[in-house]
């Protein structure tokens, strides 16, 4: 038997591993797509609103994989070292081309709504699991930029080394499960479907926004 029965059952049993941060200024942030059922059980616990952090990697234009900065919302953008060493016109064409699928995402995700305000919060960055961690790192710094307090990075399974690894980005990590033998997200659940973004905006439309 797998460990979660599905992104709805492992949110809760997370929820239970951050009660411990109930009655703060939070906000819950579902990484797109699989993170948000996981943060809608999150939300619903804490009795806090519920959004997206939705980022965008800044590839090198030769090695679009090899990621030098991310995009995220209200502007946010953070540029690693190895960005330095890229010619910046070539790094303006894929900044251009990122921040155009960053936006045309969002309108995917929340429609109309604006992003809830970090400012002076608490953010918990929810995924349905950590592979590499280099996504939720992404988020991480995305969300700091936005003004967020604090950063907590919240997930059903991560295996140790980014755990570790990810202690660097975030104030506070939680997970429900950090196994030795890692293999992939989706094994730790009996149900993995993929998350479709019709099911991401009626989470974030049921589970409203608190100002």
């Amino acid at each position: 038997m797998r460990p979660f029965a599905d992104r709805a059952e492992a949110g809760r049993r997370l929820a239970d591993e951050l009660r411990h941060l109930a009655g703060g200024r939070l906000v819950v942030l579902g990484l797109p797509r699989g993170g948000v059922p996981v943060a809608a059980e999150v939300a619903r616990v804490l009795r806090a609103p519920l959004d997206v952090i939705v980022v965008r990697k800044l590839g090198h234009p030769d090695q679009p994989e090899y990621a030098v900065g991310a995009l995220g919302e209200q502007g946010a953008r953070i540029l690693m070292p190895a960005a330095a060493r890229v010619d910046p016109g070539r790094l303006a064409d894929v900044e251009r081309a990122e921040r155009a699928t960053l936006h045309n995402r969002v309108i995917a995700l929340r429609g109309g709504r604006p992003p809830v305000p970090l400012d002076g919060r608490t953010a918990i960055i929810v995924d349905d699991g950590i592979a590499t961690g280099a996504t939720a790192a992404a988020a991480c710094h995305v969300a700091r930029v936005r003004g967020a307090e604090r950063i907590v990075l919240a997930a059903p399974v991560a295996p140790p080394q980014a755990y570790h690894e990810l202690a660097e980005v975030a104030d506070e990590l939680v997970a429900v499960l950090v196994p030795p033998h890692f293999t992939a997200v989706g094994a730790w659940y009996a149900d993995f479907t993929p998350t479709t973004d019709a099911e991401v905006a009626r989470a974030l439309a049921e589970a409203g926004t608190v100002p």
